[in-house]
């Protein structure tokens, strides 16, 4: 557990660091690159530091990697390229007033314990002695092509919003005409896949925290309900009439 202490007092130093950083510049957007790449690589670590059998390490290893590097390139990407502030940071500055900045602290110190928290389950992963090939490959399946969807569904978003003609309307057009959040969906669906990979893992079952923690905070707090209360700010009765038309979260054929 000594590691594990370490690791969390690591963690926490890291994102009070960055608090500073947005204190100076405005811009709470990197808590999120923060999340994404500290996960991945706290759990990295204690996936490469196991002693278990070599298969469930490494597929879960190169799922994690990529998911890591590429949903932190992507967030990195857009909060390095747009000169305003997250409309979530900043709806969330705008109703705190003077509170912004404690309440600010607090969380990304919360962003730094749940980094913690979701690579905490791959020691499992790192110490499993015994695996199902047949589940590891079905892991990996399902893990990978959630990533692939998640990618797909946001250089969708991104090719319609470089359109001139995209102001204040929404995209319906490929993954998003069947979901108002397909990129939620995938990220979701990824952690599905790291449980099926830990079958026959001492304590395997806790490994299904993550899917279950992650629709949580993505259906009820950081996910749905900002993107879609930014979304009706700024785009108003056309937004209400694909809420109207389409699945908020699983795929599904849209309504008339």
């Amino acid at each position: 557990m000594e590691f594990e202490a370490v690791t969390l007092l690591v963690l926490l130093s890291v994102a009070a660091l960055l608090w500073l950083q947005q204190y100076k510049s405005g811009n709470a957007g990197w808590v999120d690159v923060f999340w994404a790449w500290a996960t991945g690589l706290c759990g990295l670590l204690y996936l490469v530091t196991g002693s278990g059998a070599l298969l469930p390490r490494v597929v879960a290893g190169v799922m994690l990697l990529t998911w890591s590097l590429r949903l932190g390139g992507h967030i990195f990407s857009r909060v390095r390229a747009e000169p305003a502030e997250d409309g979530r940071y900043a709806a969330m500055r705008a109703a705190l007033g003077a509170r912004a900045q404690p309440v600010l602290l607090l969380f990304f110190l919360g962003q730094g314990l749940l980094a913690w928290l979701f690579s905490l389950p791959f020691s499992v992963i790192g110490d499993q002695q015994m695996a199902s090939m047949t589940m590891v490959v079905a892991g990996l399946l399902i893990g990978m092509t959630a990533i692939l969807g998640e990618s797909i569904a946001d250089a969708q978003l991104r090719r319609f919003k470089q359109r001139p003609d995209s102001d204040s309307k929404t995209c319906r057009e490929g993954l998003w005409r069947y979901s108002r959040h397909p990129n939620y969906f995938f990220e979701w669906l990824h952690w599905c896949g790291y449980p099926l990979v830990a079958m026959g893992a001492h304590s395997a079952g806790l490994l299904w925290l993550l899917p279950v923690a992650m629709f949580c905070f993505l259906w009820f707090v950081t996910g749905i309900p900002y993107t879609e209360k930014q979304a009706i700010k700024s785009r108003g009765e056309d937004y209400r009439d694909y809420q109207r038309t389409t699945s908020a979260f699983f795929p599904w054929r849209p309504g008339s």
